[in-house]
């Protein structure tokens, strides 16, 4: 096996251990801390924008309690209040300074939020903004004996960071004025349609090149075999080296290898750990586009001499002369994307390396029948399942939506996924769908289109057209479920498989 095709297993292996659908970071409901009367407010998001001395400064971002008074969701119609700093900084009984329509900002501890949230609206407070002992959030519930819980005020939970940054200029006598509101995030917003278009997309581009490819080998083999020519045997087997075969042992094992490369992920994800996943998939970004772009240039006549002369390259081999001269290019794109990875347009840069090693990958490992990509699929299905929902048992946390977002790396998360800034939405982010959640789907979509080719099926009497219509209907109902259940992540194989497999 070349270096090549051990890079592209590779990179399969790895963009299949964290298949992940996500809309976003949002607050979920609490079913540790069912509601009741007096304490049944959803959990929300809070924006807090900030004005030092009048001028606008950080907006920071809380999480709503429980309890409370409910926040307005435009921010032209939530007040400008004073901030003043709790004394006691606990907010553990009355306040030495007079409150009158303030909002207070205390320390977390030494008593229950409830309590704090009633000695500040006994104290004459707006509202109370409770300073986490940590830099996450923390959802504020009401204790287990507080059974009729009335507060009139909204409370809200900031992080650590936050806090101190306000009390910093509070106790430096500086004039600071906050606005508390909780905008709505839209039912479904444009990039979930893009990002939806851009799957199936890749897919359907995909599908075409590996039929294409397999018809014209067919077709060549046919010709050798009339002729009767002693090259085929030869010519059969450099064919045969550049694709991959999926068979039922290795579908079978994918699950095991995935399993322990995703917990090797979540062990040893770190800042530097996320910087080699960078330069790995650009190594794979590069041979991707790179492959795709002498594939697109070669149907045009001026540069069919440059792709079938050759050069041979130290290490490589034979090379094309069309393949030097894209590569340069390609590397100079990916190295460009990973310097400017964090600048706010770097999306398009690797959703672009992305499709391009997308469609390579589907183009090189193929299965060769329906048995096994029916394995192969069941087996994603049960891996998904397992590493988004009941790994939360083990390891307390759940391990693919960890490395998907690469809670832990300090960063953005893992670099193998498609995304698209949400447009419509005031809290930002984006959309997203991991390289498993195309690559696996699309090895039977097309696995079904070479068929159709090879078998002289048309569209309506072929399994593509029924294939590409399910992927895309289990991809709809991904989207359609994520939202119904406030972003909180899913496993977009748990809805793709059965579509897939039941077209």
């Amino acid at each position: 096996m070349d270096i090549y095709k051990t890079i592209y297993v590779f990179i399969v292996v790895l963009a299949s251990s964290f298949g992940f659908g996500s809309t976003g970071d949002i607050v979920h409901h609490d079913d540790v801390a069912p509601k009741r009367p007096g304490c049944e407010n959803n959990f929300v998001l809070v924006k807090v924008p900030t004005y030092i001395n009048g001028v606008e400064d950080i907006e920071y971002v809380g999480v709503g309690a429980r309890f409370g008074l409910t926040l307005e969701s435009k921010e032209k119609h939530a007040n400008l209040s004073i901030l003043s700093l709790a004394d006691p900084p606990d907010c553990c009984r009355k306040p030495k300074n007079k409150l009158s329509g303030e909002v207070i900002l205390a320390h977390r501890g030494n008593c229950s939020f409830t309590t704090k949230a009633n000695v500040a609206e006994d104290a004459g407070a707006s509202a109370i903004l409770i300073i986490n002992n940590r830099t996450e959030l923390f959802k504020m519930v009401c204790e287990v004996n507080e059974t009729d819980v009335k507060i009139g005020i909204a409370a809200v939970m900031l992080p650590q960071d936050a806090g101190a940054s306000l009390e910093k200029y509070l106790t430096s006598s500086s004039s600071v004025k906050v606005q508390l509101y909780s905008p709505q995030r839209p039912v479904v917003d444009v990039a979930e349609v893009f990002l939806w278009l851009m799957a199936a997309g890749t897919i359907l581009c995909a599908s075409y090149w590996s039929a294409w490819s397999a018809r014209e080998a067919a077709i060549e083999q046919d010709k050798l075999l009339k002729d009767g020519s002693d090259e085929f045997i030869q010519t059969d087997a450099v064919r045969s080296s550049g694709i991959v075969n999926i068979n039922t042992a290795s579908a079978i094992l994918f699950v095991v290898i995935a399993s322990c490369f995703l917990v090797m992920l979540y062990k040893l994800m770190s800042y530097w750990f996320i910087e080699v996943l960078v330069v790995l998939f650009c190594i794979g970004g590069v041979e991707g586009l790179q492959t795709c772009l002498v594939a697109l240039l070669s149907c045009f006549g001026w540069f069919q001499p440059a792709g079938e002369s050759f050069v041979k390259v130290p290490f490589f081999g034979a090379v094309s002369y069309l393949t030097l001269a894209v590569s340069p290019f390609c590397i100079a794109f990916a190295v460009v994307w990973a310097v400017f990875r964090r600048v706010s347009f770097a999306w398009i840069g690797q959703d672009i390396l992305g499709i391009a090693l997308i469609i390579t990958v589907l183009q090189i490992v193929r299965v060769p029948n329906l048995k096994v990509g029916t394995v192969l699929l069941s087996c994603a299905f049960l891996y998904d399942i397992f590493w988004v929902f009941v790994s939360k048992w083990w390891f307390k946390e759940s391990v693919m939506i960890v490395v998907a977002r690469g809670d832990k790396s300090g960063e953005d998360g893992i670099p193998m996924l498609l995304k698209i800034p949400r447009m419509f939405d005031p809290w930002g982010g984006y959309s997203i769908i991991g390289f498993g959640d195309i690559i696996l789907p699309g090895l039977l979509v097309a696995f079904s289109l070479r068929y159709d080719w090879l078998a002289k099926k048309n569209l309506r009497a072929g399994y593509f057209l029924w294939a590409m219509t399910a992927y895309g209907l289990g991809l709809l109902i991904t989207y359609v479920a994520l939202n119904m259940m406030d972003g909180h992540g899913q496993p977009a194989l748990l809805y793709i498989v059965p579509f897939t497999l039941g077209k």
